[in-house]
């Protein structure tokens, strides 16, 4: 997953087209187990600068609403 979060994708649904086709799970439940995975250490410990960026995302999202 952390990978796939690395990568730059083009145009509108292209990243949730790759979840379905290299992951085989719906965009739903992919991004209820990335925002799982965010909060464990292990996968701070395996991509810091990967982990760090989304949370900041999240975050910045939490607080919006």
């Amino acid at each position: 997953m952390l990978a796939l979060e690395r990568q730059a994708f083009s145009g509108p649904g292209a990243k949730e087209r790759a979840v379905r086709e290299r992951l085989g799970m719906t965009p739903t439940r992919y991004y209820q187990l990335l925002n799982a995975l965010l909060d464990d250490p292990r996968a701070l410990a395996h991509d810091p600068v990967t982990v760090n960026r989304l949370r900041r995302v999240r975050d910045a999202r939490r607080e919006r609403r």
